[in-house]
């Protein structure tokens, strides 16, 4: 039986997850990124050591702290309370070896990514805090052996987990973002269009003012 949630996903939620939320590989960006408007991050970060690791989110946390913006810890559930974070995203993978009841007795939000049906079932059983759906188009970041989801896998998406915060992820543009919007994502997740973009903070600009335009309008 898993630890009773001491979190609510109802719409007073001071640390819902924003219209525009963006992945980084590095707290240093957020120097430049969190003074545009930011209020939901993602520090991801791969192949590093702990000690390293701890660093970083540290930084992270301090900085969102500063700039009251939402922060996500990518996979390091442990880390994450151990630095007093609290929100995590775990993928599937992750999400088989995580330890649910610590994490939830700790008070820790969870968000969990999802590809087929079989996989939100399993997101589902853990109740998240919201479920990401990707690749919505064709990305750049990875190899990925499932094929772009599509607008209307989204939509179906949306149907099945009510009220539940559902994420776009997935070789999104800005061009790109009413239709995602139109089709129940609550927020669009953004990796290599910000950090491989030949002006980073002008775009982070560009998705800060899509974004809220359409999901007013959504």
């Amino acid at each position: 039986m898993q630890a009773d949630k001491p979190n609510s996903k109802d719409g007073n939620d001071a640390s819902k997850i924003a219209p525009f939320y963006l992945i980084v590989d590095s707290a240093e960006l957020l120097r430049d990124f969190l003074p545009l408007g930011l209020k939901t991050v993602q520090l991801r970060i791969k192949d590093t050591d702990e000690d390293q690791l701890r660093r970083e989110i540290r930084l992270a946390k301090s900085l969102c702290s500063e700039y009251a913006c939402q922060l996500i810890i990518n996979d390091f559930w442990q880390l994450a309370i151990d630095e007093g974070c609290d929100y995590i995203h775990l993928g599937q993978e992750d999400l088989q070896q995580a330890d649910i009841n610590t994490i939830r007795q700790h008070g820790l939000k969870l968000g969990i990514s999802t590809h087929d049906s079989s996989e939100l079932q399993i997101a589902l059983d853990h109740d998240p805090d919201y479920i990401a759906l990707g690749p919505i188009y064709q990305t750049l970041l990875k190899k990925m052996k499932w094929r772009p989801q599509g607008l209307e896998k989204l939509q179906r998406w949306k149907s099945r987990i009510g009220n539940i915060p559902l994420v776009a992820i997935g070789g999104l543009t800005p061009e790109r973002v009413e239709g995602v919007f139109a089709h129940g994502a609550d927020s669009a997740c953004v990796v290599t269009d910000v950090l491989q973009h030949q002006d980073p903070i002008a775009r982070v600009s560009q998705w800060l003012q899509e974004c809220s335009e359409q999901s007013t309008n959504a």
